[in-house]
């Protein structure tokens, strides 16, 4: 891959084409699990792994898989990598995997694993493959930590609650006097549905000003010429 190539992959993935604030694709597992730092990353980082590896897999296979049936071979894929997944969180973070519940297994039939494979994966090669889905779960996986973050310091006045469950001994951070009583509606499901969309607009405002700047630019460029 070329730096261009590498730089242009990581952009889409992080930020132009974002999964959860662009694409707005896995907002079941978005919204439910995210309710904490720790459970968000966590699903997220699960959901890298899987992205990547199907990625790099289906980019090596994809020339000896007939075109009729590439759905169900790409879903059998993801499947296989997801089981393997759900059984190491299983055996080595299990109180991790008893909060996570089904959203491990949900993550076979995640749009956004299938459709990068589909569109990205199925024609372009391992190397390229296998780094767009990093960034494509980098950007989720970023999505949903700051959005458990928001949930769990509104809600709670904590950071890394749960932290344990991954690093034992380990304590959450108490951000907010123990004595706050705690915003209920950022830890249920209303919250996490307003808390995205405050997301959703800021990306949308950042993009808007970076197009007016380069308009401003580009208009002020033309008497220069002239």
């Amino acid at each position: 891959m070329e730096r261009t190539e590498i730089f242009e992959i990581a952009r889409n993935g992080l930020w132009k084409q974002n999964p959860a604030l662009t694409q707005l694709l896995g907002l079941c597992p978005t919204l439910a699990i995210s309710t904490s730092v720790v459970n968000g990353a966590s699903l997220g980082l699960a959901t890298v792994l899987v992205m990547a590896l199907a990625s790099a897999l289906t980019a090596a296979l994809r020339n000896l898989i007939p075109y009729e049936i590439r759905i169900p071979v790409f879903i059998l894929i993801i499947a296989s990598l997801v089981t393997m997944v759900d059984l190491a969180f299983n055996a080595w973070f299990h109180s991790l995997y008893l909060v996570l519940g089904i959203f491990i297994p949900l993550i076979v039939v995640n749009c956004i694993v299938l459709a990068r494979v589909e569109v990205f994966a199925a024609k372009n090669g391992v190397l390229s493959s296998a780094w767009d889905g990093i960034t494509m779960g980098a950007g989720l996986v970023v999505v949903l930590a700051l959005l458990g973050g928001l949930r769990e310091l509104l809600g709670a006045g904590t950071l890394f609650g749960g932290i344990d469950m991954v690093f034992e001994g380990a304590r959450p951070l108490h951000v907010l006097p123990e004595a706050y009583p705690g915003f209920l509606v950022a830890i249920l499901p209303p919250g996490a549905f307003l808390l995205l969309g405050f997301l959703i607009a800021g990306r949308n405002w950042l993009e808007e000003r970076a197009a007016r700047r380069a308009r401003g630019a580009a208009h002020e460029a033309r008497p220069a010429a002239a």
